[in-house]
């Protein structure tokens, strides 16, 4: 069963941001807060008013609403990505550019390994030559001593 929604909000002085959330921790981690806002009195919960329709509808985003400035409009916060997402997309970038020259690494050395398997399957193929002729050789001496005797 998933849990009820509550919308809570805090305002800046300039801005209100309110959130549809199903607890306070989730409230502030979709705010980017590192303290406790509704300790310090900053946050609270909110039944009415104009962003509980507005947060209701999109759980989880962020609505803000001009106080100071931009009075009364409301639209969901654009937030920049945070250090961490950064950190993350920077790591991705690097393992893909590790991946892909393992893969060009890979594929120069299995074509060094085709050339040598020619190299061997040239020198075989001499080898294999050479004791042909010989053995032909041999066997012609043979069937020589034979006739002989």
């Amino acid at each position: 069963m998933a849990a009820r929604l509550k919308v809570f909000s805090w305002s800046d002085g300039f801005h209100a941001y309110t959130v549809a959330a199903s607890s306070r921790p989730k409230a502030l981690a979709a705010w980017g807060s590192e303290q406790d806002l509704f300790q310090t009195g900053l946050a609270h919960e909110i039944t009415e008013g104009p962003d509980v329709d507005a947060a209701l509808k999109s759980p989880g985003e962020v609505i803000k609403r001009g106080e100071a400035v931009d009075i009364g409009e409301a639209a969901p916060l654009r937030r920049r990505p945070d250090a961490a997402a950064r950190k993350a997309e920077v790591k991705l970038a690097a393992l893909k550019a590790d991946l892909e020259a393992l893969d060009a690494r890979h594929a120069e050395e299995q074509a060094d390994l085709t050339e040598r398997r020619k190299a061997l399957d040239t020198e075989a193929a001499v080898l294999d030559a050479a004791q042909a002729k010989a053995r032909a050789a041999l066997l012609a001496k043979i069937k020589a001593a034979r006739a002989k005797t």
